[in-house]
């Protein structure tokens, strides 16, 4: 009998670097340190770390999961390259699993299908609807104090934080929960989807909003060949 997938998670996408290991078909391994900057400093040593306290190497892993967003651009960024280069580095697949993903994870009162709302920057909130626990459509942004349209479209179930001022006059269930810290259920997402036998594309960072920083003015660099 084959042993057990190791999975290693972790994720940057907010003030953290938080991470967890999967073994087994349990979690053997959590760790979330608070950080508004310094992820990219701290990821691979605290990886490391863990890796070593259950007698593991990067050669044991069978699998990456990464926090893929939305969240902090700069956060965002450095945790998928680093699951990119990990999986290319080790042969292992990468997936990516989003914040809306890891929301609708951990409730199971909304059925197949739902819609799940996170927090966004200066009051907003990220809304996307979700099936079977995967993306279904592209999330939005989505201002309860200056709202620009529905972003439910009838009845449905609704989970996630501030889940009444998305929906008021529609017919719904409200589940509030908060977005979990950690990493705990990006890792058993990606020990579900490499069990269905998926073979994922690389991880890409989810964007709902641009940038607050202004793109530079100034012209490119010429390359020379």
């Amino acid at each position: 009998m084959p042993p057990e997938p190791v999975i290693l998670a972790f994720d940057t996408s907010a003030a953290h670097c938080a991470a967890a290991l999967l073994s087994g078909g349990r979690i053997v391994a959590s760790r979330t340190e608070a950080m508004a900057v310094g992820q990219a400093e701290r990821l691979f040593p605290m990886l490391g770390e863990m890796l070593a306290e259950q007698g593991l190497a990067w050669r044991d892993l069978d699998a990456i999961g990464v926090g893929t967003g939305p969240g902090n651009f700069t956060g965002v960024r450095i945790a998928v390259s680093a699951a990119r280069g990990l999986a290319l580095g080790l042969g292992v697949p990468a997936f990516g699993v989003s914040t809306f993903e890891v929301v609708a994870s951990i409730d199971d009162g909304c059925g197949d299908t739902g819609v799940v709302s996170i927090p966004a920057p200066r009051g907003a909130l990220y809304v996307c609807q979700v099936r079977h626990g995967r993306l279904d459509g592209k999330p939005v942004l989505y201002d309860p104090q200056h709202p620009n349209g529905d972003v439910v479209s009838g009845p449905c179930c609704i989970i996630g934080e501030r889940v009444h001022e998305i929906a008021s006059g529609h017919a719904a269930v409200f589940c509030e929960r908060e977005v979990p810290a950690g990493a705990d259920a990006i890792a058993r997402a990606a020990i579900r989807r490499l069990a269905a036998g998926e073979r994922p594309p690389r991880p890409a960072p989810l964007y709902v909003r641009p940038a607050d920083a202004a793109p530079p003015s100034d012209l490119p660099p010429v390359i020379l060949p």
